[in-house]
Protein backbone atom coordinates (compact mmCIF):
# COMPACT_ATOMS: atom_id res chain seq x y z
CA UNK A 1 0.00 0.00 0.00
CA UNK A 2 1.52 3.40 -1.35
CA UNK A 3 1.27 6.25 0.84
CA UNK A 4 1.67 10.20 -0.49
CA UNK A 5 2.80 13.25 1.80
CA UNK A 6 0.59 15.58 3.07
CA UNK A 7 0.05 19.13 0.95
CA UNK A 8 1.25 21.96 3.16
CA UNK A 9 -1.96 23.80 3.34
CA UNK A 10 -0.33 27.51 3.27
CA UNK A 11 1.52 26.63 0.04
CA UNK A 12 -2.13 24.78 -1.26
CA UNK A 13 -3.74 28.23 -0.30
CA UNK A 14 -1.47 30.45 -1.97
CA UNK A 15 -1.42 28.51 -5.34
CA UNK A 16 -5.14 28.54 -5.24
CA UNK A 17 -4.69 32.67 -4.64
CA UNK A 18 -2.07 32.66 -7.37
CA UNK A 19 -4.56 33.74 -10.16
CA UNK A 20 -5.46 36.72 -8.00
CA UNK A 21 -1.95 37.96 -7.78
CA UNK A 22 -0.77 37.10 -11.93
CA UNK A 23 -4.71 38.19 -13.50
CA UNK A 24 -4.82 42.03 -14.21
CA UNK A 25 -8.28 41.66 -14.63
CA UNK A 26 -9.08 40.49 -11.00
CA UNK A 27 -6.37 42.85 -9.55
CA UNK A 28 -8.78 45.61 -11.27
CA UNK A 29 -12.01 43.69 -10.58
CA UNK A 30 -11.00 43.45 -6.70
CA UNK A 31 -9.38 47.07 -6.24
CA UNK A 32 -12.98 48.73 -7.94
CA UNK A 33 -14.62 46.50 -5.56
CA UNK A 34 -13.15 47.49 -2.65
CA UNK A 35 -13.33 50.74 -3.41
CA UNK A 36 -17.05 50.56 -3.92
CA UNK A 37 -17.51 48.59 -1.10
CA UNK A 38 -15.57 51.76 1.03
CA UNK A 39 -16.92 54.37 -0.72
CA UNK A 40 -20.84 52.69 0.24
CA UNK A 41 -19.79 52.23 3.96
CA UNK A 42 -18.80 55.53 4.28
CA UNK A 43 -21.51 57.18 2.26
CA UNK A 44 -24.15 55.15 4.76
CA UNK A 45 -22.33 56.24 8.03
CA UNK A 46 -22.10 59.91 6.79
CA UNK A 47 -25.65 59.93 5.56
CA UNK A 48 -26.92 58.04 9.19
CA UNK A 49 -24.66 60.59 10.85
CA UNK A 50 -26.33 63.80 8.81
CA UNK A 51 -29.57 63.01 8.70
CA UNK A 52 -30.38 62.28 12.17
CA UNK A 53 -31.02 65.81 13.08
CA UNK A 54 -33.44 66.70 10.09
CA UNK A 55 -34.92 63.47 10.71
CA UNK A 56 -35.49 63.92 14.41
CA UNK A 57 -37.49 67.47 14.43
CA UNK A 58 -39.61 66.15 11.38
CA UNK A 59 -40.88 63.57 13.41
CA UNK A 60 -41.43 65.66 16.18
CA UNK A 61 -43.38 67.64 14.34
CA UNK A 62 -45.30 65.24 13.28
CA UNK A 63 -46.01 63.94 16.68
CA UNK A 64 -46.73 67.62 17.60
CA UNK A 65 -49.02 68.13 14.66
CA UNK A 66 -50.67 65.13 15.88
CA UNK A 67 -51.19 65.36 19.56
CA UNK A 68 -52.50 68.91 19.21
CA UNK A 69 -55.39 68.26 16.22
CA UNK A 70 -56.30 65.30 18.15
CA UNK A 71 -56.16 67.32 21.33
CA UNK A 72 -58.26 69.60 19.39
CA UNK A 73 -60.54 67.45 17.97
CA UNK A 74 -61.74 65.96 20.91
CA UNK A 75 -62.21 68.59 22.66
CA UNK A 76 -64.56 70.64 20.23
CA UNK A 77 -66.21 67.44 19.12
CA UNK A 78 -69.65 66.55 21.10
CA UNK A 79 -69.44 63.82 23.84
CA UNK A 80 -71.50 61.32 21.63
CA UNK A 81 -69.74 61.36 18.46
CA UNK A 82 -66.47 61.23 20.42
CA UNK A 83 -66.73 57.42 20.01
CA UNK A 84 -66.87 57.59 16.51
CA UNK A 85 -64.11 60.22 16.02
CA UNK A 86 -61.77 57.83 18.09
CA UNK A 87 -63.22 55.14 15.89
CA UNK A 88 -62.57 57.11 12.34
CA UNK A 89 -58.94 58.34 13.97
CA UNK A 90 -57.63 54.49 14.55
CA UNK A 91 -59.11 52.84 11.37
CA UNK A 92 -58.26 55.81 8.67
CA UNK A 93 -54.90 57.33 9.96
CA UNK A 94 -53.86 54.69 12.95
CA UNK A 95 -54.47 57.27 15.68
CA UNK A 96 -55.48 55.48 19.11
CA UNK A 97 -56.27 57.52 21.84
CA UNK A 98 -56.43 55.79 25.58
CA UNK A 99 -57.15 56.99 28.69
CA UNK A 100 -53.88 57.12 31.14
CA UNK A 101 -54.33 55.42 34.61
CA UNK A 102 -51.64 55.52 37.13
CA UNK A 103 -51.17 51.67 37.00
CA UNK A 104 -50.50 51.41 33.37
CA UNK A 105 -47.37 49.25 32.68
CA UNK A 106 -44.83 51.30 30.55
CA UNK A 107 -41.71 50.75 29.05
CA UNK A 108 -39.50 53.18 27.85
CA UNK A 109 -38.71 54.31 23.82
CA UNK A 110 -35.29 52.37 22.13
CA UNK A 111 -32.18 54.54 23.46
CA UNK A 112 -30.81 56.46 20.35
CA UNK A 113 -30.02 59.53 19.40
CA UNK A 114 -32.72 60.21 17.09
CA UNK A 115 -35.11 59.34 20.14
CA UNK A 116 -33.75 61.53 22.24
CA UNK A 117 -34.19 64.59 19.76
CA UNK A 118 -37.50 63.97 19.45
CA UNK A 119 -38.97 64.04 22.83
CA UNK A 120 -36.69 67.10 23.48
CA UNK A 121 -38.54 68.63 20.47
CA UNK A 122 -42.08 67.65 21.57
CA UNK A 123 -41.58 68.37 24.88
CA UNK A 124 -39.88 71.84 24.01
CA UNK A 125 -43.49 72.72 22.55
CA UNK A 126 -45.92 70.71 24.31
CA UNK A 127 -44.69 70.80 27.67
CA UNK A 128 -42.17 69.37 29.81
CA UNK A 129 -44.70 66.50 31.43
CA UNK A 130 -45.21 65.37 28.61
CA UNK A 131 -44.01 61.61 28.73
CA UNK A 132 -43.03 59.18 26.12
CA UNK A 133 -43.72 55.26 26.35
CA UNK A 134 -42.81 52.18 23.50
CA UNK A 135 -44.99 49.88 24.94
CA UNK A 136 -48.40 50.32 27.11
CA UNK A 137 -49.91 47.46 28.99
CA UNK A 138 -47.52 45.24 26.34
CA UNK A 139 -49.26 46.90 23.74
CA UNK A 140 -46.28 47.95 21.33
CA UNK A 141 -46.29 51.75 19.62
CA UNK A 142 -44.92 55.25 20.06
CA UNK A 143 -46.76 56.64 22.68
CA UNK A 144 -47.16 60.35 23.74
CA UNK A 145 -49.42 61.55 26.42
CA UNK A 146 -51.45 64.70 26.91
CA UNK A 147 -53.95 66.34 29.29
CA UNK A 148 -57.82 67.74 28.21
CA UNK A 149 -58.61 69.70 31.28
CA UNK A 150 -57.69 67.59 34.35
CA UNK A 151 -57.85 64.17 32.17
CA UNK A 152 -54.66 62.21 31.11
CA UNK A 153 -54.41 60.36 28.02
CA UNK A 154 -52.34 58.52 25.54
CA UNK A 155 -52.03 58.80 22.06
CA UNK A 156 -50.25 55.93 20.50
CA UNK A 157 -49.49 55.70 16.66
CA UNK A 158 -47.70 53.32 14.71
CA UNK A 159 -44.02 52.77 15.31
CA UNK A 160 -43.36 52.57 11.43
CA UNK A 161 -44.18 56.84 11.64
CA UNK A 162 -41.30 57.06 13.87
CA UNK A 163 -38.93 54.46 13.43
CA UNK A 164 -35.94 54.84 10.96
CA UNK A 165 -35.41 51.47 8.03
CA UNK A 166 -34.42 48.89 9.97
CA UNK A 167 -30.91 47.10 9.86
CA UNK A 168 -32.52 44.59 7.25
CA UNK A 169 -33.70 47.53 4.91
CA UNK A 170 -30.04 49.10 5.04
CA UNK A 171 -28.71 45.55 4.23
CA UNK A 172 -30.74 44.37 1.49
CA UNK A 173 -30.44 48.38 0.26
CA UNK A 174 -26.83 48.09 0.19
CA UNK A 175 -26.53 44.42 -1.22
CA UNK A 176 -28.50 45.91 -4.77
CA UNK A 177 -26.22 48.97 -4.83
CA UNK A 178 -23.26 46.74 -4.23
CA UNK A 179 -24.67 43.61 -6.40
CA UNK A 180 -25.24 46.37 -9.17
CA UNK A 181 -21.84 48.21 -8.83
CA UNK A 182 -19.87 45.15 -8.65
CA UNK A 183 -21.28 43.84 -12.22
CA UNK A 184 -20.35 47.82 -13.40
CA UNK A 185 -17.12 46.74 -11.54
CA UNK A 186 -16.28 43.69 -14.07
CA UNK A 187 -17.64 45.61 -17.30
CA UNK A 188 -15.45 48.45 -16.55
CA UNK A 189 -12.43 45.73 -15.81
CA UNK A 190 -13.10 43.47 -19.00
CA UNK A 191 -13.52 46.55 -20.35
CA UNK A 192 -9.54 47.97 -19.09
CA UNK A 193 -8.35 44.93 -19.64
CA UNK A 194 -9.49 42.92 -22.95
CA UNK A 195 -7.13 44.79 -25.08
CA UNK A 196 -4.41 43.21 -23.23
CA UNK A 197 -5.65 40.16 -23.13
CA UNK A 198 -6.00 39.91 -26.85
CA UNK A 199 -2.28 41.63 -27.06
CA UNK A 200 -1.12 39.33 -24.74
CA UNK A 201 -3.17 36.27 -26.49
CA UNK A 202 -1.70 37.48 -29.89
CA UNK A 203 2.45 37.26 -28.23
CA UNK A 204 0.98 33.53 -27.56
CA UNK A 205 0.36 32.47 -31.08
CA UNK A 206 3.69 34.60 -32.29
CA UNK A 207 5.23 32.40 -29.48
CA UNK A 208 3.92 29.31 -30.98
CA UNK A 209 4.41 29.96 -34.67
CA UNK A 210 0.98 30.85 -35.86
CA UNK A 211 0.22 34.40 -37.42
CA UNK A 212 -2.33 36.10 -35.51
CA UNK A 213 -5.10 37.68 -36.79
CA UNK A 214 -4.20 41.74 -36.83
CA UNK A 215 -5.62 43.66 -33.28
CA UNK A 216 -8.08 46.06 -33.73
CA UNK A 217 -6.59 49.62 -33.50
CA UNK A 218 -9.06 51.32 -31.83
CA UNK A 219 -9.99 52.44 -28.29
CA UNK A 220 -7.67 55.02 -25.74
CA UNK A 221 -4.95 56.52 -27.17
CA UNK A 222 -2.57 54.56 -25.36
CA UNK A 223 -3.93 51.21 -26.38
CA UNK A 224 -4.63 52.37 -29.99
CA UNK A 225 -0.60 52.69 -30.08
CA UNK A 226 0.17 49.82 -28.45
CA UNK A 227 -2.13 47.96 -31.57
CA UNK A 228 -0.65 49.66 -33.75
CA UNK A 229 3.21 48.68 -33.05
CA UNK A 230 2.32 45.25 -32.28
CA UNK A 231 0.47 45.12 -36.05
CA UNK A 232 3.81 46.63 -37.61
CA UNK A 233 5.62 44.16 -35.52
CA UNK A 234 3.67 41.40 -37.03
CA UNK A 235 4.47 42.79 -40.68
CA UNK A 236 7.78 43.24 -39.99
CA UNK A 237 8.91 39.64 -38.44
CA UNK A 238 6.44 37.80 -41.52
CA UNK A 239 8.80 39.91 -44.13
CA UNK A 240 11.90 38.39 -42.09
CA UNK A 241 10.44 35.37 -42.36
CA UNK A 242 9.72 35.89 -45.83
CA UNK A 243 13.33 37.30 -46.10
CA UNK A 244 14.73 34.59 -44.67
CA UNK A 245 12.91 31.23 -46.51
CA UNK A 246 14.72 33.26 -49.74
CA UNK A 247 18.08 34.01 -48.35
CA UNK A 248 18.30 29.49 -47.02
CA UNK A 249 16.99 28.78 -50.77
CA UNK A 250 19.67 30.82 -52.20
CA UNK A 251 22.32 29.57 -50.25
CA UNK A 252 21.25 25.84 -50.60
CA UNK A 253 21.49 26.73 -54.60
CA UNK A 254 24.84 29.06 -54.17
CA UNK A 255 26.92 27.30 -51.76
CA UNK A 256 25.71 23.63 -52.97
CA UNK A 257 26.01 24.09 -56.48
CA UNK A 258 29.48 24.28 -56.53
CA UNK A 259 30.73 21.95 -54.22
CA UNK A 260 28.41 19.03 -56.45
CA UNK A 261 30.81 20.66 -59.37
CA UNK A 262 33.65 20.43 -57.44
CA UNK A 263 32.93 16.32 -56.26
CA UNK A 264 32.32 15.93 -60.32
CA UNK A 265 35.36 17.68 -61.40
CA UNK A 266 37.31 15.66 -58.73
CA UNK A 267 36.00 12.24 -59.94
CA UNK A 268 37.30 13.40 -63.42
CA UNK A 269 40.99 14.43 -62.42
CA UNK A 270 43.40 12.48 -62.02
CA UNK A 271 45.08 13.38 -58.55
CA UNK A 272 46.03 10.44 -56.56
CA UNK A 273 43.67 8.10 -54.30
CA UNK A 274 44.36 9.40 -51.27
CA UNK A 275 44.41 12.91 -52.30
CA UNK A 276 41.27 12.62 -53.91
CA UNK A 277 39.66 10.97 -50.68
CA UNK A 278 40.67 14.05 -48.66
CA UNK A 279 39.25 16.19 -50.94
CA UNK A 280 36.41 14.03 -50.98
CA UNK A 281 35.88 13.95 -47.17
CA UNK A 282 36.66 17.80 -47.07
CA UNK A 283 33.71 18.58 -49.67
CA UNK A 284 31.29 16.06 -47.87
CA UNK A 285 32.68 17.96 -44.08
CA UNK A 286 31.63 21.27 -45.82
CA UNK A 287 28.21 19.71 -47.22
CA UNK A 288 27.31 18.82 -43.87
CA UNK A 289 27.87 22.06 -42.02
CA UNK A 290 26.31 24.04 -44.73
CA UNK A 291 22.99 21.09 -43.92
CA UNK A 292 23.41 22.03 -40.18
CA UNK A 293 23.24 26.07 -40.95
CA UNK A 294 19.96 25.59 -43.15
CA UNK A 295 18.26 23.36 -40.78
CA UNK A 296 19.40 25.26 -37.61
CA UNK A 297 17.73 28.26 -39.74
CA UNK A 298 14.98 27.16 -41.19
CA UNK A 299 11.26 28.04 -39.55
CA UNK A 300 8.57 25.99 -39.18
CA UNK A 301 5.00 26.43 -39.23
CA UNK A 302 2.65 24.57 -36.38
CA UNK A 303 -0.02 25.15 -38.33
CA UNK A 304 0.98 22.19 -40.69
CA UNK A 305 1.14 20.20 -37.35
CA UNK A 306 -0.93 16.74 -37.55
CA UNK A 307 -0.81 13.71 -34.91
CA UNK A 308 1.37 10.68 -36.26
CA UNK A 309 2.52 7.78 -34.15
CA UNK A 310 5.63 7.94 -32.05
CA UNK A 311 5.61 4.81 -31.55
CA UNK A 312 6.10 3.29 -34.89
CA UNK A 313 8.66 6.56 -35.46
CA UNK A 314 11.01 5.72 -32.66
CA UNK A 315 11.25 1.57 -33.91
CA UNK A 316 11.52 2.70 -37.55
CA UNK A 317 14.73 4.53 -36.38
CA UNK A 318 15.85 2.15 -33.62
CA UNK A 319 16.09 0.13 -36.71
CA UNK A 320 17.73 2.13 -38.65
CA UNK A 321 20.62 2.46 -35.91
CA UNK A 322 20.94 -1.30 -35.54
CA UNK A 323 22.11 -1.49 -39.05
CA UNK A 324 25.64 0.21 -38.44
CA UNK A 325 27.93 -2.46 -37.12
CA UNK A 326 29.80 -0.62 -34.30
CA UNK A 327 25.88 0.58 -33.05
CA UNK A 328 24.18 -2.05 -31.00
CA UNK A 329 20.58 -1.08 -29.57
CA UNK A 330 17.84 -2.10 -26.99
CA UNK A 331 14.19 -0.68 -27.12
CA UNK A 332 11.37 -0.60 -24.87
CA UNK A 333 8.70 1.06 -26.70
CA UNK A 334 5.07 0.98 -26.19
CA UNK A 335 2.37 1.03 -28.63
CA UNK A 336 0.25 3.68 -29.76
CA UNK A 337 2.03 7.18 -28.67
CA UNK A 338 0.78 9.58 -30.51
CA UNK A 339 1.73 13.05 -30.70
CA UNK A 340 1.36 16.19 -32.99
CA UNK A 341 4.26 17.77 -35.28
CA UNK A 342 5.75 17.31 -38.01
CA UNK A 343 6.87 13.64 -38.22
CA UNK A 344 9.91 14.40 -40.53
CA UNK A 345 11.37 16.62 -38.36
CA UNK A 346 10.97 14.50 -35.38
CA UNK A 347 12.52 11.81 -37.41
CA UNK A 348 15.68 14.28 -38.18
CA UNK A 349 15.45 14.79 -34.11
CA UNK A 350 16.23 11.55 -33.46
CA UNK A 351 18.35 10.69 -35.68
CA UNK A 352 20.51 13.14 -35.04
CA UNK A 353 20.17 12.39 -31.25
CA UNK A 354 21.47 8.87 -32.24
CA UNK A 355 24.28 9.91 -34.47
CA UNK A 356 25.41 12.21 -31.54
CA UNK A 357 25.60 9.28 -29.23
CA UNK A 358 27.14 7.05 -31.79
CA UNK A 359 29.94 9.27 -32.16
CA UNK A 360 30.25 10.43 -28.82
CA UNK A 361 28.84 8.11 -26.32
CA UNK A 362 31.59 4.72 -27.21
CA UNK A 363 31.60 2.33 -24.59
CA UNK A 364 34.96 2.40 -23.25
CA UNK A 365 37.52 -0.36 -24.55
CA UNK A 366 35.15 -1.24 -26.96
CA UNK A 367 34.56 0.73 -29.52
CA UNK A 368 30.97 -0.25 -30.14
CA UNK A 369 28.09 2.30 -28.88
CA UNK A 370 25.78 0.45 -26.29
CA UNK A 371 22.67 2.13 -26.73
CA UNK A 372 18.57 2.36 -24.79
CA UNK A 373 15.75 3.85 -26.38
CA UNK A 374 13.18 3.86 -24.20
CA UNK A 375 9.53 5.62 -24.34
CA UNK A 376 6.76 6.13 -21.56
CA UNK A 377 3.78 8.27 -20.79
CA UNK A 378 4.46 10.08 -17.45
CA UNK A 379 1.57 12.94 -16.66
CA UNK A 380 0.03 13.26 -19.67
CA UNK A 381 3.10 13.37 -21.69
CA UNK A 382 5.35 11.71 -24.06
CA UNK A 383 8.70 10.79 -22.42
CA UNK A 384 11.44 9.71 -24.49
CA UNK A 385 14.84 8.41 -23.35
CA UNK A 386 18.28 7.72 -24.94
CA UNK A 387 21.17 6.29 -22.94
CA UNK A 388 24.60 5.50 -23.52
CA UNK A 389 27.22 3.92 -21.83
CA UNK A 390 30.00 6.66 -22.99
CA UNK A 391 32.56 8.33 -20.43
CA UNK A 392 29.78 11.41 -19.48
CA UNK A 393 29.95 14.57 -19.50
CA UNK A 394 30.99 16.72 -16.46
CA UNK A 395 27.92 18.20 -14.66
CA UNK A 396 29.35 22.02 -15.36
CA UNK A 397 29.59 21.26 -18.73
CA UNK A 398 26.23 19.59 -19.62
CA UNK A 399 24.57 23.04 -19.50
CA UNK A 400 26.57 24.02 -22.75
CA UNK A 401 25.59 21.04 -24.96
CA UNK A 402 22.25 22.80 -25.95
CA UNK A 403 24.36 26.23 -26.92
CA UNK A 404 24.58 26.52 -30.97
CA UNK A 405 28.49 26.44 -32.03
CA UNK A 406 29.58 24.57 -28.84
CA UNK A 407 30.92 21.62 -29.09
CA UNK A 408 32.78 19.88 -26.13
CA UNK A 409 35.24 17.41 -27.97
CA UNK A 410 37.62 16.84 -25.16
CA UNK A 411 35.44 15.26 -23.30
CA UNK A 412 33.52 12.94 -25.61
CA UNK A 413 35.67 12.41 -28.65
CA UNK A 414 36.30 14.41 -31.93
CA UNK A 415 33.96 14.44 -34.90
CA UNK A 416 33.13 16.68 -37.86
CA UNK A 417 30.64 19.27 -37.49
CA UNK A 418 29.93 22.71 -36.82
CA UNK A 419 28.46 22.36 -32.96
CA UNK A 420 24.48 22.52 -34.22
CA UNK A 421 23.10 18.98 -33.66
CA UNK A 422 22.13 19.42 -30.34
CA UNK A 423 21.12 23.14 -30.61
CA UNK A 424 19.30 21.98 -33.84
CA UNK A 425 17.50 19.01 -32.05
CA UNK A 426 16.73 21.49 -28.84
CA UNK A 427 14.73 23.98 -31.31
CA UNK A 428 12.78 21.58 -32.75
CA UNK A 429 11.75 20.36 -29.73
CA UNK A 430 10.84 23.62 -28.80
CA UNK A 431 8.56 24.40 -31.84
CA UNK A 432 6.70 20.96 -30.95
CA UNK A 433 6.01 22.56 -27.43
CA UNK A 434 8.40 19.92 -25.86
CA UNK A 435 11.36 20.25 -23.62
CA UNK A 436 15.01 19.09 -23.83
CA UNK A 437 17.03 17.40 -20.73
CA UNK A 438 20.56 16.08 -21.02
CA UNK A 439 22.06 14.60 -18.03
CA UNK A 440 24.51 11.86 -16.61
CA UNK A 441 23.76 8.12 -15.84
CA UNK A 442 24.71 6.44 -12.92
CA UNK A 443 26.41 3.95 -14.12
CA UNK A 444 28.43 6.12 -17.00
CA UNK A 445 27.31 7.65 -19.97
CA UNK A 446 24.40 10.54 -20.98
CA UNK A 447 20.69 10.17 -20.94
CA UNK A 448 19.27 12.29 -23.64
CA UNK A 449 15.29 12.30 -22.33
CA UNK A 450 12.75 14.58 -24.63
CA UNK A 451 9.57 15.53 -23.25
CA UNK A 452 6.78 15.98 -26.10
CA UNK A 453 2.33 16.60 -25.15
CA UNK A 454 0.44 13.85 -26.21
CA UNK A 455 -1.89 14.35 -29.20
Amino acid sequence: MSSFPMANPAKVVASRLSWLKSGLLWRTFFLLAFLIAASMAAWVTSFRMVERAPRGQQIAAQVVSIVTITRTALMHSAPALRRELLFELAVTQGIRVYPREADDETRPLPDNDVTALIEENVRARLGQDTQFAGKVNELRGFWVSFHIDDDDYWLMLDRERVDRPSGIQWLSWVTVSLFLSLLGAVFISRLINQPLANLAAAARSIAGGSNPAPLREKGPAEIRAANQSFNQMVKDLQQVETDRAVILAGISHDLRTPITRMQLELEMSGLPDDARRGMQSDLTQMEAIIAQFLDYARPTDSKSFLPFDLSELLAKTAEDAARQADTKIMTAIPAGLSVKGNPTEMARVMSNLIENARRYGKTEGSGVTELSLTAAIESGQAVIELADRGSGLPPEQIAYLLRPFTRLDSARGQANGAGLGLAIVDRVVQRHQGRLHILNRDTGGLIVRVTLPLA
